[in-house]
């Protein structure tokens, strides 16, 4: 099936990444379900500043993301793949700014934030700056918001809705675990770290991407990432992980201070004063008052995600046989 025609934009890379090379062939991987046909990436893959020739575009559908871009993977002909969740939106220029950093050998990921578009709804834009605070997030903010400049970085600030990785790499290493999901990215990316190579962080490297719509769905997401985490840790346990510990020990404190003396209380007058803290500093007076409740919420849906993520059975499948998954491929 071909892709709407794009101008030619010739065969030399012009964009921030530096430098005039031959533009890679890449292939972006888009994860979408049986049917769905609100593909907003696919959309916007139509636009990108590319030369058509060299790009690919294949639609994974089933009903498991990893699954999915694992059979996508094992098809597509680029020598780097642009993964994009169904509703990643990407500015013209993201694939041109970032293929020249692959000139380097070491670089093997090169990923930054997804944004909020500045036109969404009040309650979605408080959703996002709750999960732009480093209060609420740790160094995982800057997923959700440009921080700093271009460097090296870990998997604590990629995400894989807005990704570009080697191929090689990603058969090389079998691909993502398929028994996880989410963090099924976060794993791969521990293990190219410790092959001693490089995953580059560009805050410019952005896609647009709309929060949650809900409440109830910006809570279950808030569980899921938890339950992820926990189960990445169980299967791939590593140091990076430790700090992902302390909301489910918060959720002990809490639970646990009923039966406590009243000196245990004190670290939570301190919380309190932490929380107004990083409602003051975000400098959005609209939304200060929302966004306490919303970061203390984070913590506690997090870490009770965690503990539940310690105890859920795991399902460990590479080949992905079993689940049905269709590939639509599209060439210019």
């Amino acid at each position: 099936m071909p892709l709407p025609q794009l101008p030619s934009q010739g065969n030399r890379i012009t964009g921030d990444a530096g430098g005039s090379a031959r533009l890679p062939l890449v292939t972006v991987i888009i994860a979408a379900r049986p049917g769905q046909t609100d593909l907003a990436a696919l959309t916007a893959t139509h636009q990108l500043d590319y030369d058509p020739d060299r790009l690919e575009v294949i639609v994974a559908r089933g009903a498991q993301p990893s699954a999915q871009r694992n059979a996508a993977v094992r098809e597509a002909k680029g020598d780097l793949i642009y993964f994009l969740d169904d509703d990643s939106v990407p500015p013209r220029g993201n694939l041109r700014r970032a293929a020249g950093y692959f000139a380097d050998p070491r670089v093997q990921m090169v990923g930054g934030p997804n944004l909020c578009p500045p036109d969404a709804p009040g309650r979605e834009q408080l959703f996002a700056l709750t999960m732009a605070s480093w209060l609420a997030f740790g160094p995982s903010r800057a997923r959700y918001c440009p921080v700093g400049g271009l460097r090296d970085t870990t998997e604590k600030e990629l995400i894989l809705c807005n990704l570009l990785v080697r191929r090689r790499t990603l058969l090389e290493l079998g691909g993502f675990d398929e028994a996880l999901y989410p963090n099924e990215e976060n794993a791969l990316m521990d293990a190219v770290k410790a092959r001693g190579e490089k995953l580059l962080y560009d805050p410019g490297f952005l896609v647009y991407r709309r929060p949650r719509r809900t409440l109830a769905a910006f809570a279950k997401m808030l569980m899921t990432y938890g339950r992820g985490r926990a189960e990445q840790f169980r299967l791939h346990p590593t140091l990076g992980s430790a700090l992902n510990f302390v909301p489910p020990i918060f959720c002990l404190y809490l639970a646990a201070l009923p039966w406590l003396p009243r000196w245990a209380w004190w670290p939570l007058a301190g919380y309190a004063l932490a929380l107004i803290g990083q409602a003051v500093w975000l400098k959005h007076l609209v939304y200060a008052a929302g966004i306490i409740p919303l970061i203390f919420l984070s913590h506690l849906l997090y870490g009770i995600g965690f503990w539940r993520g310690l105890f859920t059975r795991l399902i460990q499948t590479k080949s992905g046989s079993s689940i049905p998954i269709t590939l639509e491929t599209y060439r210019l």
